[in-house]
């Protein structure tokens, strides 16, 4: 039996996934992290983007994260996302419109919203739309 960490992806609306894991990929401030059972401890914040859960037995699951903190203990590697949604949660059409959205604010058509909730939101849905990307490409094989 190959060795496992326990998983923990909680936002403050609720707690996405827990369970065991072989390993969880994400994106730091610094670039993609690999978290493995008997990692060193570490703490660090997260970007918009995808994380990656390899379940044992190699299925992996995709989540988009808007950004939070990632945490590593001896026994435990836990995302405390800001928001963070599984791969075949998303809504396409919600997600597509929120990009659109983004992008018409950020080539200054539309005063709704600052700058930075534009680039938050961007990134978010870029997040989104690649989780779902690689959940249709698992789904193919």
């Amino acid at each position: 039996m190959a060795s496992t960490i326990r998983c923990d992806i909680v936002s403050a609306e609720a707690e996405i996934f827990h369970g065991e894991a072989e390993l969880v990929v994400a994106t730091g401030e610094q670039g993609e992290l690999g978290i493995a059972p008997k990692h060193a401890p570490l703490i660090t914040r997260l970007k918009p983007g995808k994380v990656v859960v390899t379940l044992p037995g190699g299925e992996k699951l995709d989540f988009a994260v808007s950004g939070g903190i990632l945490e590593v203990q001896p026994q435990v590697v836990t995302v405390l996302a800001d928001t963070a949604v599984r791969a075949q949660d998303i809504d396409e059409a919600a997600v597509r419109a929120a990009m659109e959205e983004a992008q018409r604010v950020l080539s200054n058509k539309d005063p709704k919203m600052s700058v930075e909730e534009a680039q938050s939101q961007l990134a978010m849905s870029l997040a989104q739309l690649s989780a779902l990307e690689r959940l249709r490409q698992n789904m193919k094989h």
